[in-house]
């Protein structure tokens, strides 16, 4: 999932180079922290979070061929 969620946003930003991705399991449900440059970050959460939104909905329904819940947060970097 880490590298599905990397491919996309990689494939948004214009400096895909400061893209991260960490991934924190948990029992049921895994949490991917999504870095981006600030400038950069309007583009992954899109106009009123409508890319963001989508993204979760991927995560989502990958996760349910695999059982497992994924929850997106996007971070700011300062």
């Amino acid at each position: 999932m880490k590298e599905l969620v990397e491919m996309i946003v990689k494939s948004l930003v214009d400096h895909p180079d400061k893209v991260n991705v960490s991934q924190l399991d948990g029992e049921q449900t895994t949490i991917l922290e999504l870095r981006v440059a600030p400038e950069d970050l309007g583009k992954v959460i899109g106009k009123q979070g409508r890319t963001a939104r989508a993204i979760r909905t991927i995560l989502g329904a990958a996760g349910m061929k695999m059982k497992r819940r994924y929850n997106l947060e996007i971070i700011e970097k300062v």
